[in-house]
């Protein structure tokens, strides 16, 4: 009996085997979307998705309940999507690479439209049932296996409403706050060293005083003091992690000489936490948000968490961890990593010596990538069985 079950979300699965295979929403026209867009799809990328596109993917590398329909929903992402089908939901290329000549763009999956899997000799392939108007597809014959689609014109603003391909809202902040210096440069950065009223905190509103070269900026990020990100074996430092504390904007600009010191006035705009005397200003940078493609590493490549983000012991689903590798390393943003978790140290009592034994690591979570700088970077725990520490071991998938 066909299925036809809308779902909620699961856990993602922490399971990543080798080189699974599915879903295919399109590479047809890629390189021309992908350059109308911004999205990067690399070559591999696209050679995988043409080799799927012919054959489809073997059913044992679909999920073990996989639906035969999928209705998109307003808040579903890509990879959740992708989960419901596959057993390793990461596996974009794959699940691009089927049935290419009906979704033009695979970065722009829309609310309402039908997902249909197809079975047929041992393989399988994801089809567009109908649009995300509601016109159903039509063309295909009774009992038939394939299904035709009729034209149709769907109008809207261009990825106005189109599903994220992670929950996007989870890192947006922090690719706005969240900065690492490759050396401790806000040591010598311009500083606040005073408030009104002889207050030492200070909030949105309120005037705040600063010394130091500002150079011809008007707009400011304000951070706390930066603190070394050193690495958990070698204890090398590989960057400054500085905490984000808010926004200023310069109102008078000061000036100083030997015989005269006059501070620059600033208006604090936004706060994350109270900004103290003492914080350093950092110019404002555009930072544009992208749209990822999960993908492996091309390389071997392994490492560990140097920390998890906001001072926190140990992290879960949906927080973030800085690792101790960077684009030096050769990682790349949207890379997936397995997550591992040491094997504990028992007694063996079975054989009247009492041995220490210490167990195999077991992969137990996926970090996404999604801002690396030379040394380090930072990632989504995206699932996880056991809380994350710092020291924790990750590899290519």
């Amino acid at each position: 009996m066909t299925k036809n079950r809308q779902r909620p979300t699961r856990p993602l699965a922490p399971r990543l085997p080798a080189l699974a295979t599915l879903l295919g929403l399109v590479l047809g026209g890629l390189s021309l979307a992908a350059q109308a867009t911004g999205y990067p799809v690399t070559a591999e990328q696209r050679q995988t998705a043409e080799q799927v596109a012919q054959a489809g993917v073997p059913l044992s590398e679909l999920a073990p309940d996989a639906p035969d329909t999928y209705t998109v929903k307003s808040g579903d992402t890509l990879w959740a999507i992708s989960s419901l089908f596959l057993k390793s939901p990461w596996r974009w290329p794959e699940l691009w690479g089927m049935n290419k000549e009906q979704i033009r763009n695979p970065h722009l999956i829309y609310p309402e439209q039908v997902l249909m899997l197809v079975r047929k000799d041992g393989r399988a392939m994801l089809q567009l049932a109908r649009n995300a108007g509601g016109a159903a597809a039509s063309g295909g014959a009774a009992g038939s296996d394939t299904i035709k689609l009729s034209p149709r014109v769907r109008r809207s603003d261009v990825g106005s409403s189109a599903i994220e391909a992670i929950p996007q809202h989870l890192i947006q902040p922090f690719l706005t706050e969240a900065v690492v210096f490759d050396t401790d440069q806000l040591e010598r950065a311009p500083r606040i060293i005073a408030a009104p009223e002889s207050r030492v905190m200070m909030t949105q509103g309120d005037l705040a005083y600063a010394r130091g070269n500002l150079g011809r900026a008007t707009e400011f990020r304000i951070f706390r003091k930066a603190q070394p990100l050193r690495d958990p074996t070698t204890k090398e430092i590989l960057g400054y992690e500085a905490a984000y504390m808010g926004t200023a904007e310069l109102l008078r600009a000061g000036s100083e000489n030997e015989k005269n010191v006059v501070p620059a006035t600033l208006r604090v705009n936004a706060v994350r936490q109270e900004i103290g005397v003492g914080d350093r200003l950092a110019e404002v940078e555009e930072r544009g948000f992208t749209r990822y493609i999960p993908h492996p590493p091309s390389a071997p490549l392994s490492g560990q968490i140097i920390s998890i983000y906001g001072e926190a012991l140990t992290g879960g689903q949906n927080q973030i961890v800085a690792l101790n590798r960077g684009r030096k390393d050769g990682l790349e943003r949207g890379h997936v990593l397995a997550l591992w978790r040491a094997g504990r140290t028992v007694r063996d009592n079975t054989n009247g010596k009492r041995e220490s034994v210490r167990l195999p690591d077991e992969q137990h979570g996926t970090l996404f990538v999604f801002q690396v700088y030379q040394r380090v970077a930072y990632a989504l725990i995206l699932s996880v069985k056991e809380p994350v520490s710092p020291g924790d071991r990750f590899s290519q998938p």
